[in-house]
């Protein structure tokens, strides 16, 4: 493997030995204003480069404008890298670095007993350590013997690396993140090339920030060479993974990507209405970059107004999308009621945060399954698909637009903000491999010429699902609205039967989507002592628990739902071929409650409501209580 080092070639020092690790968890945390994200981002691309899998999750602080140095301020950006295929960012933290007393207290319960602690020495001043909540100093008053401390004077060492350059006080100060950065680089073996490259490009208009940056990213990375303080660093080979075109990618830009795939291989118009929201915002960035793919993009004033311009893209014959957060969805539960009532193609995207009213907008949750079910007045049944990670975060928004058109019906997407903001190396597939959307608008009406109507908008193929005709196309006039329909005919109709009818029909048509979707798969034995099922961003964890409890020989088996409405039609047979069921999720048990009232099954659940994912060993141990 090799390594590139700063311009300045460092000086090799033999008492520094290098300590093989099949993985390492890193978590860079300080104020808002740190730079903690970016730093963060930079490692992970840095890894991805080297060729390890890799995992990530960033934490935003809630508070735009927290004050500085408090506890609600602070940033972190966990990165999970590793010789071996992984699902987590994570569990126990194997090295913390925190800029300042509020970063490190609200973070250090994270880190392993004996792990790596590099701390910025010149934050632990009075002021800073009263904000965090601090009666003495950590640094000093032996807290901190359980683990390997390393109190590094950032600020000052990072000045003095870009003391050369005219920058104010303030500018010199705000480049620290990356004199970090390059300490980090050093001690886990990454190559300083991708960083280098990004400050070139990002700063190209301003030579001294471009000089700065890259003055103390070489200075970190030297000051590791150099220092005799640190005595060991670490290598950790690259990932031997399947052949491909790899690149990284967010559940966001998943989500982005996925629907111009699937909108462009259907040959059918994109127009993405919404209204930002936290953790969905991103999404209408991506997509606003587009528009040489035929993508619309509108923000709208409010959330019901952007639902209802997607609607009316899809009653014009376009791909109506609308994006938001579960406060968002309640907003926008008249209009899906109105899309269901009308049958048509929508895409509602609900990328869950904590709850409820504004809750925990930079946390993640799982707690809007139950409103996506049953979250409208009436009988209102919509198709629902939950991804399981980033990269899957593709898949399954493609799977959402083929339903949309291919049962004239709206999907809920439910992502979260651990799967938005996470990252994870992506196979980027081939055009060919991906599946067909075929779009047919009718172009002669469908009556049967005994004086009905010339085209009938709610006459339907075997599968209950009605054709999608574009309004202005000659002989097809047609009507279509909140009010019930007759059915065929589309004529409004308060007929107590037909109401009836028409709502079982409408149930039925969603219920068929099972025969068109893939049988819910199972990994380890087809029967046994125990099934654990989640759904959503619980993938990785749960898998992970089920893989370590299987190496000691029990019979546990992992499955997991992306079809959330309707489930894959084998779900209530593989339930019943084990003894007992683990149902984890971040909320009070929404899943539990479904599969117990549909499959009568006893089912248990592990529930965690903290806006925090599931750590591996949480799980395990669960299951290894339940199999006692």
């Amino acid at each position: 493997m090799s390594v590139s080092t700063p311009t300045a070639e460092p000086v090799s020092h033999p008492h520094h030995e290098v300590e093989e690790r099949d993985s390492v968890t890193i978590r860079f945390v300080g104020d808002s204003g740190d730079g903690m994200q970016l730093a963060g981002t930079q490692f992970t691309n840095a890894s991805a480069i080297l060729g390890n899998d890799i995992a990530t999750f960033p934490d935003f602080p809630a508070e735009i404008r927290a004050p500085a140095g408090t506890l609600a301020g602070v940033s972190g950006f966990q990165v999970h890298f590793s010789s071996h295929e992984i699902h987590t960012p994570g569990d126990k933290l194997n090295t913390l670095v925190a800029m300042n007393p509020a970063a490190l207290k609200a973070n250090l319960k994270d880190l392993e007993t004996g792990g790596i602690l590099i701390v910025n020495s010149d934050a632990f001043a009075g002021g800073d350590l009263q904000k965090a909540g601090y009666k003495s100093n950590p640094l000093e008053d032996g807290t901190l013997k359980g683990y390997r401390l390393f109190r590094i004077p950032i600020n000052k060492l990072n000045r003095e690396a870009v003391a050369e350059v005219k920058l104010s006080p303030r500018e010199a100060d705000r480049c620290k993140n990356f004199f970090a950065l390059g300490l980090v680089y050093w001690l886990y073996e990454r190559s300083l090339d991708s960083t280098l490259k990004w400050i070139k490009d990002k700063f190209s208009k301003n030579a001294a920030v471009m000089e700065a940056n890259t003055r103390t990213l070489k200075a970190g990375y030297n000051f590791g060479e150099t220092t005799e303080t640190m005595p060991v660093h670490y290598r950790v080979a690259k990932a031997t993974i399947k052949p491909g075109v790899y690149r990284k990618i967010t559940g966001n830009e998943g989500i982005a990507l996925g629907l111009v795939a699937a909108t462009t291989l259907a040959n059918v118009p994109l127009v993405y209405a919404t209204y930002p929201i936290t953790p969905a915002s991103d999404i209408l960035h991506y997509l606003a970059e587009m528009k040489r793919y035929g993508v619309r993009t509108m923000q709208a004033e409010d959330e019901i107004a952007a639902i209802g311009a997607a609607i009316g893209a899809a009653f014009g014959g376009a791909l109506g999308v609308t994006a938001t957060s579960g406060p968002g969805i309640c907003l926008k539960s008249e209009s899906i009621g109105l899309a269901v009532m009308t049958e048509l193609p929508l895409v509602i995207i609900d990328v869950q945060r904590g709850g409820p009213s504004t809750g925990l907008p930079t946390k993640t949750e799982q707690a809007d399954l139950l409103q996506a079910f049953y979250g409208r007045n009436g009988e209102c049944p919509v198709a629902i698909v939950a991804p399981c990670s980033p990269s899957d975060c593709f898949n399954m928004i493609f799977e959402a637009v083929r339903l949309a058109i291919g049962f004239m019906t709206p999907v809920i997407l439910l992502s979260d903000g651990y799967l938005a903001n996470g990252a994870e190396p992506w196979s980027i597939p081939k055009v060919e491999d991906l599946p067909r959307i075929p779009v047919r608008h009718p172009t002669r009406g469908n009556g049967n010429g005994n004086g009905e109507a010339h085209f009938l908008p709610y006459k339907r193929d075997d599968r209950l699902v009605r054709e999608w005709a574009i309004p202005g196309t000659a002989g097809l006039e047609h009507r279509i609205g909140g009010l019930e329909k007759e059915d065929i005919t589309g004529n409004v109709s308060y007929d107590p039967a037909n109401h009836e009818h028409m709502v079982r029909v409408r149930a039925k048509k969603i219920a068929n989507i099972a025969a068109d979707i893939p049988e819910l798969a199972v990994t380890g034995p087809a029967e046994g002592d125990l099934l654990v099922i989640g759904w959503g961003g619980t993938y990785g964890s749960t898998l992970t628990a089920v893989q370590r409890v299987q190496r000691k020989g029990h019979k546990v088996a992992h499955a997991h739902l992306r079809y959330m409405n309707p489930m894959p039609r084998n779900t209530g047979a593989v339930l019943k071929r084990y003894k007992k069921v683990l149902v984890p999720e971040l909320n009070a048990g929404q899943l539990l409650f479904l599969l117990r009232a549909q499959f009568l099954v006893d089912a248990q659940g592990l529930n965690k409501i903290q806006g925090r994912p599931f750590l591996v060993s949480e799980i395990e141990q669960k299951i290894e209580e339940m199999l006692k």
